[in-house]
């Protein structure tokens, strides 16, 4: 089990999958987890395997889409290495129907605001810390998607929120970083998750959640901006969403939407 440096860390959405697997992976004598869910019982069992690791666990009920409880959380937890915006939802469309209403702004309100509701006062709060010896006043992952590369018709909603929130953290990162905070945007392909368990299409390079976690924090202790992996299935979809859109519209539009999580 590899060390790393952080001993005050901020996961959201972790009561299953990647989140849950970083809770894990990050999980050690020493080491304070503060971790916030949507499920009260399945964070319990991610508090519990990080506890059996060696970490002082917390678990919180929070709301990412609250952003006066967001703040106040995160506020109230200071210091912090290391704060992690994995919280998400997918949802996609169903044959030629559109994406509902309630649908698109549930997947906006968790994707994006739910992000910059972490993110923003974790900046605010690790510009005042004092430099760690890995040379950061904190670091500051936001978990979006190879998804984020195209437009896909399957999943409008979900693609265009993680598009969102990897050009606001890649685009954030180079001033934050001035101001000693490393920012970074995660964007993972296919996980073997709850999520994508009931995915009926075609997952190309799919992996399980503890190995993406371990190449996940890899990306982090380095000091990048932007994680993708697999870099084949990244450069595939940057590839694709040069072609003309009614081209790419035409390759991808048969294939079922994303399943609702």
């Amino acid at each position: 089990m590899r060390s790393w440096p952080w001993r005050s860390i901020l996961i959201t959405g972790a009561s299953s999958g990647i989140g849950a697997a970083l809770a894990a992976a990050c999980a050690a004598p020493g080491v304070v987890l503060h971790l916030t869910g949507r499920d009260e019982t399945r964070l319990g069992t991610t508090a519990e395997a990080a506890s059996a690791r060696g970490a002082t666990v917390h678990t919180h009920r929070a709301d990412v889409c609250d952003a006066a409880a967001m703040r106040a959380l995160i506020e109230s937890l200071a210091p912090l290495d290391l704060v992690i915006a994995n919280a998400g939802i997918s949802g996609g469309t169903a044959g030629d129907a559109l994406e509902g209403e309630a649908q698109v702004r549930a997947i906006f309100a968790t994707n994006l605001d739910g992000v910059l509701n972490t993110a923003l006062p974790a900046l605010d709060l690790m510009r005042a810390q004092t430099v760690a010896e890995d040379g950061w006043r904190g670091h500051i992952a936001v978990i979006a998607s190879v998804a984020a590369a195209i437009p896909a018709p399957g999943a409008p909603a979900y693609c265009a929120s993680k598009a969102a929130a990897d050009a606001w953290t890649v685009a954030t990162a180079r001033i934050a970083g001035r101001q000693g905070v490393h920012m970074i945007s995660i964007c993972p392909g296919y996980i073997r998750t709850p999520m994508t368990a009931a995915n009926r299409f075609p997952m190309p390079g799919i992996m399980d959640a503890d190995r993406a976690a371990g190449l996940i924090l890899r990306g982090i202790a380095r000091g990048k901006r932007r994680l993708a992996f697999p870099w084949w299935l990244w450069a595939l979809a940057r590839g694709l969403s040069l072609l003309p859109s009614r081209t790419v519209g035409r390759m991808l539009g048969r294939a079922e939407g994303k399943a609702q999580f």
